[in-house]
C-alpha cells in the first residue's frame, strides 16, 4: 500500500521518489502528489518528518 498523508483540509497526498539521478552528486527527490503514479513509495524514509504548509495545506518532507 502506498504511503499517503491526509492534510487538515482532508485531501490525500501520496509520497513519490525520483532518482537517484545518473549524474554524480545528485540525490533522491521526494515529493507529494494528489495522484498515485509509478514512482509512489511504500514507506516514509528514515530520518524524515512531515510538516504542512499552513497557507496551502501542502505536505512537505523535512529532515529531522
Amino acid at each position: 500500500m502506498p504511503f499517503s498523508y491526509k492534510n487538515k483540509k482532508g485531501i490525500t497526498y501520496y509520497l513519490h521518489l525520483r532518482g537517484p539521478a545518473k549524474q554524480e552528486g545528485k540525490g533522491k527527490l521526494y515529493f507529494f502528489s494528489k495522484s498515485q503514479g509509478t514512482d509512489v513509495i511504500e514507506d516514509m524514509p528514515d530520518g524524515y518528518t512531515i510538516i504542512e504548509n499552513e497557507k496551502t495545506g501542502l505536505p512537505i518532507l523535512k529532515r529531522k
